[in-house]
C-alpha cells in the first residue's frame, strides 16, 4: 500500500491498533498528521561528552551503563530511587553519574543493572556527587532498530502516557521509509527554496547534520509562514475588490468637537486622525488597526472617525467586549456627542431599562425613544449589536474596541455588508512589530505613540506579602488625602486547587481594616444593574474602594483613583498587570501601583520588575513575548490563521518578512491566483464559510 498525506493510520495493516488511541489524544490521526508532529528538540547521540564534574545551568545529553540501583525511603511512604552510571569506557579518572527520582514509582519497573541508558538533565552537585533529578531517559536496546535511536541524532517528541519515545520514533521513521514524497507538492515558492520541502519533511525528524536539521526547519518555517502571509495578502486582495463608499464629511462636526474638548490632540492622535480621512474619503473599505498604551486617547480618535461618518450622512457603531465597558463608552459619547447634536443609542443585550443613559438624566430620553424619533447616529453595545441591530440600518462606520476579546466570526457578521463599511480597531495591548505583521497583515496600521500631558505620573513598586501592614499605613495616607483605591484580586471567590487570595472573602477584611471609608465589591457575577450602580457611585467618590477582580482590566476610567493595589501579582500576566495599571494615573494626581506577591520565583521577581522599570506599553509588551515566548499571544485560532507548529514569530522573523515578500508580490501580480504556476497556492486562501473570515471583514 503507497501511503499519502491524507491516508488515514488505521487503514495501515502494520500499524498498531493501541498506538491509534494514544496518538488521538495527540490530535493524531493521519500520516500527514503524524509527519508533522515535530520534534520539540534533538538529541546527538554520536558522540558523548564525558561525565561532569561540575554543576550546569545547561540541560546535557550523557550515555553511561547502569551499575546500581536502590531505592531510599524517608519520611514513611516517600522514596527515592537512585541509579548509577559509568561511562561506557570508563577508566580510573572518571566519575560516576547518580540519577534521582523522587515519588515516579513506574520509572524503577523499567531500569536495571547493565542496561545502556541516555539521560538529559541539569547536573547538580549533591554533597560530593554529581547527580541529575528527574532527568530524560531512555533505556537502549541492542536490537535490530538499533540503528533508529542511537548513534544518530535522535528526535525527542511530544509524546502522550503510554507511548514512549522510542516507540513513537520508530513509527515514523517507518512511515517516512513508506511513504512517497513524490506524493508532497510543496505549496511554496521556488524562490523560497520550494523544491527543498519534501526532503525537509525526512531531514527534520532524522537529520544526517546539524547543519541539514537546520536548513530543514528553515525551509519547513518557510512554507509554514507563506501559506499564513498567503491568506493575510488574499484577504486585503478581496477586501480591496469589495464595493465601499466615501463617509468622510467636510470636518465641521470635528472642528466644533476638538474646540470643546479641555485640552489639545497629541501630534499622535492628530497624525492618526489624518490617516483615518484618508481612508474614509476612499471608496477601498478602510481596514485599520489602531493600537496606542493605555490612556493614550484612543477613544478621541474613534469619536474623530465617528463625526466624519455621521457628517457624511451615515451611522457609526461602536462595539465593546464587556457590558460594563460598553456603558462607560456610552456615557463618554453621550457626554461629547449630544451638545453636537448627534445621537447615540445602547446596544448590550441587558434588559431594556439598562439601555437608558448610564447616568440618569431626564434630558436623555431612552435610547429606543431616540430611534424611534431616528435621532441615533452613534449606536454604541456589545456583542448585542450583532444580534439587534434595531436602527442600525445606515452603518458607515464600524469601531471594534479591544478586538482579539471579539471572535472573528462575530465581527465578520457586522462588516459584510455591501456597500462595505468602513472598519477601525482599537488595541490597548501594545502589539509587537512582528506580531503585527503576521498576524494583521491584513490591516493597514496606525500607532499613537505619546501620552497626553496631563496625565499624572504612576510609580509601581513590588512588595512582599509581609510587607502588608506598611502598605495599609499608605493606603489610608492617600484615603485621608480625599484619594480613592483599587483593590484587585485573581479570583471572585477561594479555590481549594489554587493558593489564591480572592475577592469575595477578603472584602470584609478590606472594610474592617479602612473603616470609616466606604468599601464595595465588583466582580463580573454581580447582575448587570447592580454593577452599574456600583461603577457609578465609585466614579462620583460616593465609594472610596473598590475591592474587584479584573472586571476593571480595560476602560473603566476615575480620575481620582490614585491607588492600585493588585494582590497575588504573580498570577496575572505582565500584559494583563499593565492593563490593571492603567486604570489610575488618569488625573494631574501622582498615581501608585503596588504589586503584592508571595512568590519569590527568579520568574515572578524578573515579571514584576519590568512593571517597576518602564509604564511604556510596547515595552511591556516586548517583554512580556520574550518572556512568554511567542504562544498563541492573540489568539490564532480567533484570527482565521493557520495554526503555527514549527516556526517561532520572535526568533523567526527574518523568515516571515521573507514570506510576506513572496506573498505580496504573487498577489500584487495574479490576485485571483489564475497563472497555471500560481493554482497550487489556491488552497492556502479558500476559506470556510462561517468558520474562517478575515480579522474585520
Amino acid at each position: 500500500m503507497s501511503l499519502h498525506l491524507d491516508t488515514s493510520l488505521g487503514e495501515i495493516e502494520w500499524f498498531p491498533r493501541p498506538r491509534l488511541t494514544q496518538l488521538r489524544r495527540l490530535g493524531i490521526a493521519s500520516v500527514g498528521q503524524l509527519l508533522t508532529h515535530y520534534a520539540r528538540r534533538h538529541e546527538d547521540r554520536r558522540e558523548f561528552a564525558g561525565f561532569p564534574r561540575e554543576e550546569s545551568e545547561q540541560p546535557i545529553c550523557l550515555c553511561g551503563e547502569v551499575v546500581k540501583t536502590q531505592i531510599k525511603r524517608f519520611g514513611g511512604w516517600k522514596k527515592i530511587f537512585e541509579v548509577t552510571l559509568h561511562e561506557t569506557n570508563a577508566n580510573a579518572l572518571s566519575h560516576p553519574l547518580v540519577c534521582r527520582w523522587f515519588n515516579v514509582h513506574y520509572v524503577e519497573k523499567i531500569i536495571v543493572t547493565g542496561q545502556q541508558l541516555v539521560v538529559f538533565g541539569k547536573p547538580r552537585l549533591r554533597g560530593k556527587r554529581i547527580c541529575m533529578e528527574h532527568p530524560e531517559f531512555e533505556v537502549i536496546e541492542n536490537d535490530e532498530e538499533i540503528s533508529i535511536h542511537f548513534r544518530r541524532i535522535a528526535p525527542i517528541y511530544p509524546a502522550t502516557e503510554g507511548l514512549s519515545q522510542r516507540a513513537l520514533r520508530g513509527l515514523i521513521h517507518r512511515l517516512l521509509a513508506e511513504w512517497d514524497p513524490r506524493d508532497f507538492t510543496p505549496l511554496i515558492p521556488e524562490e523560497l527554496g520550494g523544491g527543498a520541502v519534501s526532503g525537509a519533511l525526512r531531514e527534520i525528524h532524522f537529520p544526517a547534520t546539524v547543519e541539514t536539521l537546520g536548513q530543514a526547519r528553515e525551509a519547513l518555517v518557510l512554507a509554514e509562514f507563506f501559506a499564513m502571509q498567503m491568506l493575510l495578502s488574499s484577504r486585503r486582495a478581496r477586501s480591496r475588490t469589495r464595493t465601499g463608499a466615501v463617509h468622510c464629511g467636510g470636518g465641521k462636526l470635528l472642528a466644533r468637537f476638538v474646540r470643546s474638548l479641555p485640552f489639545d490632540l497629541t501630534n499622535a492622535q492628530a497624525r492618526v486622525i489624518e490617516e483615518i480621512r484618508g481612508d474614509l474619503c476612499s471608496t477601498f473599505p478602510m481596514n485599520r488597526l489602531l493600537q496606542g498604551d493605555v490612556g493614550s486617547g484612543k477613544t478621541v480618535v474613534a469619536i474623530a472617525a465617528m463625526l466624519f461618518a455621521v457628517e457624511a450622512g451615515f451611522q457609526a457603531a461602536f462595539m465593546a467586549p464587556t457590558q460594563i465597558l460598553a456603558e462607560q463608552h456610552y456615557a463618554v459619547l453621550l457626554r461629547w456627542l449630544e451638545p453636537l447634536g448627534v445621537g447615540v443609542a445602547l446596544r448590550t443585550g441587558a434588559r431594556q431599562e439598562d439601555s437608558l443613559p448610564l447616568f440618569a438624566n431626564a434630558d436623555h430620553g431612552s435610547s429606543e425613544q431616540m430611534i424611534a424619533r431616528d435621532e441615533s447616529q452613534v449606536f454604541v453595545g456589545t456583542h448585542a449589536l450583532l444580534f439587534e441591530p434595531a436602527g442600525l440600518e445606515n452603518p458607515g462606520l464600524v469601531v471594534i474596541d479591544e478586538q482579539h476579546k471579539f471572535g472573528v466570526a462575530q465581527r465578520g457578521r457586522l462588516t459584510t455588508r455591501e456597500p462595505a463599511p468602513d472598519v477601525l480597531v482599537m488595541t490597548a495591548t501594545p502589539i509587537p512589530r512582528t506580531l503585527t505583521m503576521s498576524l494583521y497583515g491584513d490591516l493597514d496600521v496606525s500607532t499613537i505613540d505619546e501620552m497626553p500631558a496631563d496625565r499624572g505620573k504612576i510609580v509601581t513598586a513590588a512588595r512582599e506579602e509581609a510587607k502588608l501592614p506598611d502598605v495599609l499605613a499608605f493606603l489610608r495616607r492617600e484615603l485621608e488625602a480625599g484619594r480613592q483605591i483599587y483593590i484587585v484580586y485573581p479570583l471572585i471567590d477561594e479555590s481549594e486547587k489554587l493558593d489564591a487570595k480572592a475577592a469575595t472573602a477578603e472584602f470584609e477584611k478590606w472594610r474592617e481594616r479602612l473603616r470609616p471609608f466606604t468599601c464595595e465589591l465588583l466582580h463580573g457575577r454581580i447582575p448587570a444593574p447592580d454593577k452599574q450602580a456600583i461603577m457609578e457611585r465609585f466614579r462620583r467618590g460616593l465609594t472610596s474602594v473598590l475591592v474587584s477582580t479584573t472586571v476593571i482590566e480595560v476602560g473603566v476610567d476615575v480620575p481620582n483613583a490614585t491607588v492600585m493595589l493588585i494582590e497575588n501579582a504573580e498570577r496575572f500576566g505582565l500584559a494583563q498587570l499593565h492593563q490593571l495599571r492603567g486604570r489610575i494615573g488618569r488625573g494631574e494626581h501622582k498615581s501608585y501601583c503596588i504589586l503584592l506577591s508571595s512568590d519569590p520565583s527568579p520568574e515572578t521577581v524578573a515579571k514584576l520588575a519590568v512593571l517597576e522599570k518602564t509604564s511604556n506599553g510596547f515595552e511591556v509588551a516586548e517583554a512580556d513575548w520574550e518572556m512568554r515566548g511567542p504562544g498563541d499571544l492573540l489568539g490564532t485560532a480567533q484570527s482565521g490563521l493557520p495554526a503555527l507548529k514549527l516556526g517561532n514569530l520572535r526568533s523567526d522573523a527574518k523568515l516571515m518578512q521573507r514570506a510576506r515578500a513572496a506573498a505580496l508580490a504573487i498577489i500584487r501580480d495574479d490576485p485571483q491566483l489564475a497563472k497555471p504556476e500560481n493554482q497550487r497556492f489556491r488552497a492556502l486562501v479558500v476559506e470556510e464559510e462561517g468558520k474562517t473570515f478575515s480579522h474585520v471583514s
